[in-house]
């Protein structure tokens, strides 16, 4: 099927992905064309973090600069507290810079409108603040050729193109109809900002091993921190102070003194805000005419920070399964389809696992049942080696090594050492349950990293 257009692609929304798209298209003579529903500085409490891997896609697409003047603050890794204990978890080294690799946390609505100012300044690319209500199928096919979008005015207007990537994020009003697959959220996170905190360990994120489950800490500004608790199960109402009671007791007596005043300080002074974790594996973009990207496509839970990491990879790949040299036309049907369907298997190498650790990292680091704080205890002790035993995981977790089976050595070589940790400590009088130990801790790490793996490696 041919048929004339303004535009080569349209993308529904201008968020991360919406915007790296528009670029990289844009700078290949592609006629792009962004509708974004709200075109003023977001303000949302994640996606303020972004790992090395993050940051080496951004270069390759020539955003890198979208990174300066936001009062950005660099990461070089992380710290991770349990019961009083701290290990350092440094990114690695890169070996051919001989540098050490360095993420960037910052406030999420800058980074947008920085990302944003560069896709405008593209040529080729056209960015309106307009409301997308519809995809707009072709009548004797199930093709997608284009949208139906509404200006502030609820004026309504059509807009085709041949390829149209939707990216409206977490909450994607169009994903039902391409997939039957839902988040399955289990957890959300509750954040608001510390001011003025001093981090046991300056430029590092914080991870600290509450019960239930983990709080994530990380400077976002020159005196900004957020602050990201985990509320497993159902939220507790902001409305009669049911929530700000939680965090009071149960949550900030297992801090650290040292991040305790202040987080005690933002509970009085700052607006407590939620977001849902969850957790979604992709499905194969097998669609006639559209492609899902970003959060619409693919959820980990973001207590690792791997979301942008991910959605900036798959812009990059994109861009060169459908890059003029391969589909001279985005018409072309066959071409477009079959570029789908290896963007769906190649993307595996390197979003299995960010999306598979960010899983089985937060079920650890919640762990709710006697295995897995045998695997907890075992994690940190882990950590606590050193060497190959950060370089390998955080190296994944940085979105470095794009190496599924290094996740699963290191993942069951926790499982072992935990093992290992448990007959250390034991009594004699406790060696015959340890020897049960090795089966129940053994199952426990299986039931907690093979359905992820399982979900990812599927259709």
């Amino acid at each position: 099927m041919s048929f004339n257009t303004e535009y080569d692609i349209i993308c529904v929304g201008a968020g991360v992905v919406g915007c790296a798209a528009a670029k990289v298209f844009g700078d290949s003579g592609r006629k792009v064309l962004v509708l974004e529903r709200d075109l003023n500085e977001p303000d949302r409490i994640v996606g303020e973090l972004m790992q090395p891997g993050g940051v080496h896609a951004l270069e390759e697409l020539g955003m890198e600069d979208c990174l300066e003047d936001i009062d950005g603050i660099p990461c070089y890794g992380y710290s991770v507290f349990r019961e009083g204990k701290m290990v350092t978890i440094p990114y690695p080294i890169n070996e051919n810079t001989g540098k050490q690799e360095v993420g960037r946390s910052f406030h999420h609505g800058r980074f947008i409108q920085k990302l944003r100012m560069s896709a405008t300044n593209t040529k080729n690319v056209t960015i309106k603040q307009m409301t997308v209500s519809q995809l707009l199928t072709d009548d004797t096919s199930d093709r997608i050729i284009g949208v139906l979008a509404s200006d502030k005015e609820g004026k309504e207007k059509r807009f085709t193109a041949p390829l149209t990537i939707v990216a409206d994020g977490i909450f994607s009003r169009f994903r039902k109809d391409f997939t039957t697959k839902t988040p399955d959220v289990r957890s959300n996170f509750v954040g608001f900002i510390m001011k003025d905190l001093n981090l046991p360990l300056p430029e590092h994120g914080c991870v600290v091993m509450v019960k239930p489950s983990p709080v994530l800490i990380y400077q976002i500004g020159k005196r900004d921190t957020r602050v990201l608790i985990d509320v497993p199960g159902q939220l507790p109402s902001v409305g009669n102070g049911d929530l700000k009671k939680y965090l009071q007791d149960v949550v900030a007596p297992q801090l650290p003194k040292v991040i305790q005043i202040k987080f005690l300080e933002g509970l009085e002074t700052e607006r407590l805000r939620s977001m849902p974790c969850g957790f979604l594996p992709p499905s194969a973009n097998q669609n006639d005419g559209t492609v899902l990207l970003g959060d619409a496509l693919n959820i980990r839970h973001p207590l690792t920070g791997g979301g942008m990491t991910v959605a900036l990879n798959d812009v990059i790949l994109l861009s060169r399964l459908l890059s003029k040299e391969n589909v001279p036309l985005l018409q072309d049907t066959d071409l477009v389809i079959q570029a789908m369907g290896a963007f769906h298997w190649k993307r595996k190498r390197y979003c299995t696992p960010i999306n598979v650790l960010a899983m089985a990292l937060y079920r650890i680091f919640a762990a709710n049942v006697p295995d897995l704080q045998v695997l907890q205890r075992g994690c940190f002790g882990y950590f606590e080696l050193g060497g190959e035993c950060i370089n390998g995981p955080v190296s994944l977790l940085a979105g470095l090594a794009d190496r599924p089976l290094l996740l699963v050595y290191h993942f069951f070589a926790v499982a072992f050492y935990s093992i290992y940790l448990e007959f250390k400590s034991g009594t004699n009088a406790e060696i015959p349950l340890n020897f049960i130990k090795i089966f129940t801790v053994l199952y426990t790490a299986c039931v907690t990293i093979l359905p992820y793996l399982w979900s990812e490696i599927q259709d």
